[in-house]
């Protein structure tokens, strides 16, 4: 399967793969057996990192919240069961696995209990999420047992070491390298460790999250620690796409492409990496590849630090449900701190900006209610109005994407912003930003607008050269 990763220089005597398989991947007992196969043919994957089966997680959520009412509360922890037990009635474990799975189960709804009758601490919501991803380790080990692949199911948290900022834990590296030193590599020569991404650990052992999409980082946090030679992703898609091809019918796989792109990528609305996946490969200087494990035969996408091919347009990525936030004050004109007080008022409310745009007397900002930290929450609210107000004039626009067009030296090459305007035609742009990276050039439109301008700019970008 891995064939580009002999150009790269190994610190191991013979390749180590850390591969991790996603929720859709690990849903049942036929992608279970998929997921197996591809591990059966790869001999230098040791390390398999799982995700909840597709499904498991988004109860756990609504769980983890909080459910008074038993029945919804029992109906959710039963749907959670059908799942594992469709695996387990064509799995047909063993008794010890399967003694191990109901103890998960009784976790599930004592964790559940405890939250709704207000009785856990800051970390039960935590240790129950954690929980589909056990189920996934417990059972994917088993199903490579039943294959004669010498496996084991080994827990996360004995490695990932973390804060603990229950929901969206801050990893330790250097601790997780030196556990991971001690208590993982020693079993790999033994077997091939399954283990569990999305959970940690903080310094008291208390179990931790590293909020959602975070198995792709959890693989990536055990590839740094193991020095591995390569990181597989494997998803229900056949690599990174040029663009959503639901949206653009026309987007097609990208072959390879940098660190810096795909990191553009994931920052601005593409859902097959977490955007932190990057960071502890590109420290470790381990490419990472995108398969998928329906068709594994595939090329897939690489990502490497450097690429043979280089265009000025990569990809185009988008972001829906935007808000652009402008501010007007004339006390701006010539004043020393206001955009100092502006984001410190920000900051107060855990706003984060994405993109902005000044002028002598106003402001113009991007806010994402869709990102990982806002939890669908509604960003402008009106304590935060109330305190802008006091300072400045304030408008609000909602219903707006962020569009971003992703490759090289966008910021040097003169034809790509009047290539891009000329596309657009009459579509009115509610915002720009150019320069400030060499990898992307973002825009606002309406909502509405949105699908069209990324099938017109795909099509003068991406397919011109068809």
């Amino acid at each position: 399967m891995i064939t580009n990763t002999q150009s790269n220089h190994f610190t191991h005597a013979h390749p180590l793969i850390v591969a991790k398989f996603g929720g859709t991947s690990v849903a049942d007992y036929a992608a279970l057996t998929r997921c197996a196969h591809i591990i059966e043919n790869s001999p230098a994957t040791r390390v398999v990192v799982v995700s909840a089966a597709a499904g498991v997680t988004n109860r756990l959520a609504a769980l983890s919240a909080g459910i008074s009412d038993e029945a919804e509360r029992q109906q959710l922890l039963t749907e959670i069961m059908h799942i594992q037990h469709a695996i387990t009635r064509e799995l047909q474990p063993s008794a010890e696995v399967n003694a191990q799975l109901r103890d998960y189960l009784a976790e599930m709804a004592h964790y559940s209990t405890l939250i709704a009758e207000q009785k856990g601490d800051g970390g039960t919501p935590d240790a129950l999420l954690a929980m589909g991803e056990r189920c996934s380790s417990l059972l994917l080990a088993e199903v490579l047992r039943q294959r004669h692949v010498r496996a084991l199911d080994f827990d996360a948290c004995q490695v990932i070491r973390t804060d603990s900022h229950f929901g969206h834990a801050e990893p330790r590296p250097k601790r997780i390298g030196m556990l991971a030193g001690e208590y993982l590599q020693p079993k790999i020569d033994e077997a091939v460790v399954v283990t569990q991404g999305f959970i940690g650990a903080d310094a008291a052992m208390r179990t931790t999250t590293l909020g959602r999409g975070g198995s792709d980082y959890s693989a990536a946090l055990f590839a740094e620690a193991l020095q591995a030679t390569a990181l597989e992703i494997w998803t229900d898609v056949d690599g990174i796409y040029t663009c959503d091809p639901r949206q653009v019918p026309k987007a097609r796989p990208i072959p390879e492409l940098t660190f810096a792109e795909a990191a553009e990528m994931a920052t601005f609305g593409a859902k097959i990496l977490h955007p932190a996946t990057l960071l502890p490969a590109q420290r470790g200087k381990i490419p990472v590849f995108v398969g998928c494990t329906r068709e594994p035969e595939k090329a897939g996408t690489w990502i490497r630090n450097q690429t043979d091919s280089r265009p000025v347009c990569r990809a185009l990525s988008i972001r829906r449900g935007q808000t652009l936030l402008t501010v007007r004050s004339l006390h701006m004109l010539h004043a020393r701190g206001f955009l100092a007080e502006l984001f410190a008022i920000l900051a107060r409310h855990r706003i984060s900006v994405d993109l902005i745009t000044t002028s002598e007397v106003s402001v113009a900002l991007t806010l994402d209610p869709t990102g990982s930290h806002s939890s669908g929450r509604r960003l402008v609210t009106p304590q935060l109005l109330t305190e802008l107000e006091k300072h400045c004039d304030v408008s609000v626009e909602e219903g707006l994407a962020l569009i971003a067009v992703i490759g090289h030296q966008l910021t040097s090459t003169p034809e790509v912003a009047s290539r891009l305007f000329s596309m657009i035609g009459k579509r009115n742009i509610r915002m720009v930003s150019h320069g400030a990276s060499p990898n992307n050039l973002c825009f606002l439109v309406q909502e509405e607008d949105a699908t069209e301008v990324l099938q017109t700019l795909h099509q003068g970008f991406l397919e011109s050269h068809d």
